[in-house]
C-alpha cells in the first residue's frame, strides 16, 4: 500500500468511478451496492455540507449552473465529492466524463479534452470532467488540464482527499475554486441510514434497524457515508439470510466483526473517550491513558485514527521536551499500517506509554500559532535582500544575496545578521519550557537571539 494511504481517515471501500463517458443518471440498477443506489439525485437529498450548500453559497451556485467555474472538492472519503460532481453535470445539462487518477494518464486526459472541443464546436455541448483522486496525478498530468480549464473547454470537478495546496500544481489551483467538504456528523450518518432503510431505492422497509444498531453503524462510519451504507447492507443481508426482519446490534457486530463497547450507560461516547485519552496522556496518567486506549481498541476504533492522535499529541503537548516522542508516535503509525491488528495494539500501547510518561511542553503549538497569527493579520513584510536567492541571471542586479554572511565562516557557527522582515525584527515566537530536554533550549535560545540580533535592531 502506498505511504500516502497511511493517514487517511478511512479506507475508501466503495467502488471508484471508472473512466466513463456520457450523461450519468443518478439512479443505479437494483443489483448495485446500496451506497450507489442511495446516491442523492438532487441538492435536496444531499446530507451535510451546509456551509457549502446554503443559499448563494459557491457549491450551490455551481450545481445550479450559475457559476461556470472549475472546482476542487477537498475532503475525506464518503462525504459526497462524486455525488456533487454528478449533480453539477445533471443540473447544468452538460456531458459528464469521469476519470480516475489511479488509472488514467496524459493520453486519456488529452483524449477527453479533444473530444470536448469537438462537441463544443459542432454540437454546442459542454463537458464536465470529473477526476477522482486528482492528487495522484503527476505535475505533467495536471499541467495537461490547464489550457482546457483556462478556456473552459471542460468544467473540471476534481476530488481529492489530500490538501490541494500541497498536492495540486499552483496554476491549476489558481484557476479553480477550492471547496473543503467536512466529515458527515453523527446525525447526518444516522439520517442516511434510516433513509436507506425506508427508501424504495434502498432496503424499501424490508428490515427494521434498532436504535442500538443505528448508533453502532454511525460509530463505525466515522463520518463516511459509504462505509455506513456498506455495513448496513451487509447486516441486512445477514439478517434476512436467517429469516429475520430485524437488524439489531448483535447482527451488525457479527457482520462487521467488531464489538460494540459502550463507553458509558448513555451509549456511544466516541469523542468523550478520545478526549479523555488525550487529556490523560497530557496529564501524564499512563494508567488512565492505557485504559482509554483499551476501550477504543476493543470498540473497534480505527487504529490509524488512534495513531494520528498520538502523532499530533507528540508535537502539541511534548515537542522539544522529548524530541523522541514524535519519532515513537510516527513509528507506531507505520507499524499499525504495516502489521495491522491485533498486533498493532502493541505499538499503540508503547507510544501511549512513551507519550504519557514524557516531560510535557506546549511551546511548539504556541510558537507556530503565534507566527501564523502574525502572518494572517498582515505581518509578512519582504524578505531582506541579503537572504534572497542569488543563483539566477539578473539576481545580482537586484541586489539579491549581497551582504549575506555565512555562519560557518566564524568558529561559533552563529553571527549577527538580520533574518526576519523588518516588520518582525525582535519578535519572539518560540519560548522553550524548562521541562525535559527543552531545558537546554531554555538556556540556549536566548543566547542565540542575543548573538544574532547583536549587530542589528
Amino acid at each position: 500500500m502506498h505511504q500516502d494511504e497511511l493517514f487517511r481517515v478511512n479506507p475508501d471501500v466503495a467502488e471508484r468511478p471508472s473512466p466513463s463517458e456520457g450523461r450519468r443518471e443518478h439512479s443505479a440498477p437494483p443489483n448495485a451496492p446500496l451506497a450507489a443506489r442511495m446516491r442523492p439525485r438532487s441538492l435536496d437529498e444531499v446530507v451535510g455540507q451546509r456551509h457549502l450548500l446554503g443559499e448563494g453559497a459557491p457549491l450551490r451556485r455551481l450545481v445550479e449552473g450559475a457559476t461556470p467555474a472549475s472546482v476542487l472538492l477537498y475532503g475525506p472519503p464518503g462525504t459526497g465529492k462524486t455525488t456533487l460532481a454528478n449533480l453539477v453535470s445533471t443540473a447544468t445539462g452538460r456531458r459528464f466524463v469521469a476519470l480516475s487518477a489511479l488509472s488514467a494518464g496524459v493520453k486519456e486526459v488529452r483524449g477527453v479534452i479533444e473530444e470536448a472541443r469537438r462537441r463544443r464546436a459542432y454540437a454546442a455541448e459542454d463537458t464536465v470532467l470529473f477526476i477522482d483522486e486528482v492528487h495522484r496525478f503527476s505535475k505533467t498530468q495536471q499541467d495537461a488540464l490547464l489550457g482546457a480549464v483556462e478556456d473552459r473547454t471542460v468544467l473540471l470537478v476534481a476530488a481529492t482527499t489530500e490538501n490541494p495546496s500541497f498536492s495540486v500544481v499552483a496554476p491549476l489551483l489558481s484557476r479553480s475554486l477550492v471547496l473543503q467538504l467536512r466529515p458527515l456528523t453523527d446525525e447526518d450518518i444516522a439520517e442516511l441510514v434510516r433513509r436507506a432503510v425506508a427508501d424504495e431505492r434502498g432496503l424499501a422497509g424490508a428490515v427494521e434497524v434498532t436504535d442500538d444498531a443505528v448508533r453502532h453503524l454511525v460509530r463505525l462510519a466515522a463520518g463516511d457515508a459509504r462505509r455506513a451504507l456498506t455495513a448496513l447492507e451487509a447486516a441486512a443481508e445477514a439478517a434476512t439470510a436467517t429469516g429475520s426482519s430485524t437488524v439489531d446490534l448483535a447482527t451488525v457486530e457479527s457482520t462487521v466483526d467488531k464489538a460494540a463497547v459502550r463507553y458509558d450507560r448513555d451509549g456511544d461516547q466516541h469523542y468523550d473517550v478520545v478526549s479523555a485519552f488525550i487529556k490523560s496522556i497530557r496529564g501524564s496518567d499512563v494508567d488512565a491513558a492505557l485504559h482509554y486506549l483499551a476501550r477504543m481498541i476493543e470498540a473497534g476504533e480505527d487504529p490509524r485514527f488512534i495513531a494520528r492522535r498520538l502523532v499530533v499529541h507528540a508535537s502539541e503537548d511534548i515537542g522539544m521536551a522529548d524530541p523522541t516522542a514524535l519519532q515513537t508516535a510516527v513509528a507506531a503509525a507505520h507499524a499499525v499500517q504495516f502489521i495491522g491488528m491485533p498486533e498493532g495494539r502493541l505499538a499503540l500501547a508503547q507510544a501511549t506509554v512513551h507519550l504519557a510518561t514524557a516531560p510535557k511542553s506546549n511551546a511548539i503549538i504556541t510558537a507556530i500559532d503565534a507566527a501564523l497569527a502574525d502572518v494572517r493579520s498582515g505581518g509578512v513584510g519582504t524578505v531582506p535582500p541579503h537572504l534572497r536567492d542569488g543563483h539566477y541571471a539578473g539576481a545580482a542586479a537586484l541586489g539579491n544575496a549581497r551582504g549575506y554572511r555565512y555562519p560557518h565562516d566564524v568558529p561559533e557557527g552563529v553571527l549577527a545578521q538580520q533574518y526576519p522582515p523588518d516588520e518582525l525584527v525582535g519578535r519572539d515566537y518560540y519560548r522553550p519550557s524548562r521541562h525535559g530536554a527543552e531545558r537546554t533550549l531554555y538556556e540556549r535560545v536566548p543566547k542565540l537571539r542575543r548573538t544574532i540580533r547583536g549587530g542589528g535592531r
